[in-house]
């Protein structure tokens, strides 16, 4: 997705552009319906971002890698590094990606504008309390400092980055 330009929405929350955004849409709208809560476009402490992230009702960590066509995915190899944040990793693409090529250790959405369904469900590979308490304080201080600039017309201050 790092290759589509982005767009902020009214909430400040950053979201991509084109058929990465309808994928988005679709993967937020899913997760509500499942209780989670999402941000999209979070840095993460080791510098890379993570499309969608969430946090469920347990406190349970999702990150969302969302992959709009087969060029996206040959060519991003990132997220490898998103398992040191996240109890499970998934892929989301939409009905016309060729799934066959999703790695099998990841889960797999297949989303559009109006939501998604979980083809795959992958192996949860548990934070440790530490973790998962520091990516928890780092998400909810990200999400309010998103809500807190929805209304300023000029972001001025960086964003905290998940730890």
């Amino acid at each position: 997705m790092s290759s589509v330009s982005r767009i902020a929405n009214t909430s400040g929350d950053p979201v991509p552009a084109g058929r990465a955004a309808e994928i988005v849409r679709g993967v937020q709208r899913m997760l509500a319906d499942l209780g989670l809560a999402s941000l999209t476009e979070v840095t993460l402490a080791s510098g890379r971002r993570a499309d969608v992230m969430a946090v469920g009702p347990r406190g349970e960590i999702v990150i969302v890698e969302v992959k709009s066509c087969l060029q996206d995915f040959a060519t991003d190899q990132k997220w490898p590094e998103y398992a040191p944040y996240c109890d499970r990793f998934y892929f989301a693409v939409d009905c016309d990606f060729p799934k066959e090529r999703i790695p099998d250790h990841a889960g797999l959405m297949v989303c559009d504008s109006f939501g998604g369904a979980i083809l795959r469900e992958c192996e949860p590979a548990l934070l440790n309390a530490s973790r998962r308490k520091s990516v928890t304080l780092s998400f909810a201080r990200l999400a309010a400092a998103r809500l807190m600039r929805a209304g300023e017309p000029v972001h001025t201050s960086a964003e905290p980055s998940i730890a």
